[in-house]
């Protein structure tokens, strides 16, 4: 994949990942992004723990849940370990091959991620606007079907943005001023004209982030139209608490993706870069399992039905 240069510059073999290495509280970053790391696997996983032992929660709603909480727990752990272990040690290299994969995993989930939300989107659409024809159209084929596609389109999705990153010359200088390997960063090392690359960039953005994004909100014009016509107003409500935390993370996780992957490169600044990545990447897969099991009374059974059932055994 890798070019060979011609004339006085030879390829880099390795990459140096500057993250928040120049920041003086280097042990309180360090401290914050484990407990934060830490925290999001230990919250996806209860999530994904609870909709398998809880009989009631197997319905599409929760598969879709579930298969969100693996993708978080995924997402974080393909550049969070990193990052960790460059705060706390001075050698923060990543080689060649190993910053090809980790852009190639991080766009896979990425990416799978975006057409998720779209899918979600239109469970609620289908259970709230068809509620008599919720379990025939979203059977058990289909929702396993939707999750594949989810993951297919996030491999070849990553495929394009990877080979059209990575098949440029990189000579020199080999410093990412970010903390993994993301296409924009890596973009501003290359040593040819990226323009065709912005264009592909905007292209993937337009199908793969605004595509879904306008699904998404063409599913919940439908349902607010729908919710508006339920004469109950507990009715209202109830039905329009199950749309509230989606609509939450979905605005979390497309707002700074939409601004890092549709706008030239030119435009860019590594630091706010490294923020609006810190927020669709690490924060947002935090704080998923919050929005949803604070605002879900089921979730919240189900665990409570788990700590009175450890109990009980415990006593006996």
């Amino acid at each position: 994949m890798q070019e060979v240069i011609q004339g006085n510059h030879s390829p880099v073999s390795e990459f140096i990942l500057l993250g928040f290495s120049s920041e003086p509280q280097r042990l309180l970053l360090f401290t914050f992004f484990l407990l934060l790391y830490l925290s999001t696997l230990l919250g996806n996983g209860l999530i994904i723990t609870l909709i398998h032992l809880d009989s009631h929660l197997h319905t599409p709603m929760y598969f879709f849940l579930s298969v969100l909480s693996l993708l978080d727990m995924s997402y974080v752990t393909t550049t969070v370990p990193q990052m960790l272990a460059h705060l706390a040690h001075p050698k923060k290299t990543i080689s060649y091959i190993g910053c090809v994969a980790q852009m190639y995993i991080f766009l896979v989930l990425g990416i799978a991620e975006c057409i998720l939300y779209a899918i979600m989107a239109y469970d609620r659409y289908v259970a709230i606007c068809h509620p008599l024809h919720y379990t025939l159209i979203m059977n058990r084929l289909t929702c396993v079907a939707m999750a594949a596609t989810c993951w297919t389109i996030g491999l070849l999705g990553a495929l394009i943005y990877t080979v059209f990153t990575m098949h440029l010359p990189y000579c020199g200088p080999n410093e990412i001023n970010h903390f993994f390997c993301e296409v924009p960063a890596v973009l501003k090392l290359a040593c040819a004209d990226t323009s065709l690359n912005d264009q592909v960039d905007f292209f993937l953005g337009f199908i793969l982030l605004l595509v879904p994004l306008s699904l998404i909100l063409a599913s919940y014009i439908r349902i607010f139209a729908t919710i508006l016509r339920i004469h109950s107003t507990q009715g209202r409500l109830k039905s329009f608490s199950t749309c509230v935390s989606h609509i939450t993370v979905v605005i979390m996780f497309y707002g700074p993706a939409m601004i890092m992957y549709m706008r030239p490169g030119s435009k860019s600044s590594s630091k706010h870069d490294k923020k609006l990545a810190l927020f669709y990447n690490v924060v947002s897969a935090f704080l998923n399992p919050i929005i949803y099991s604070l605002r879900n009374k089921d979730v919240k059974g189900a665990f409570l039905k788990v700590i009175i059932k450890k109990d009980v055994l415990h006593m006996t």
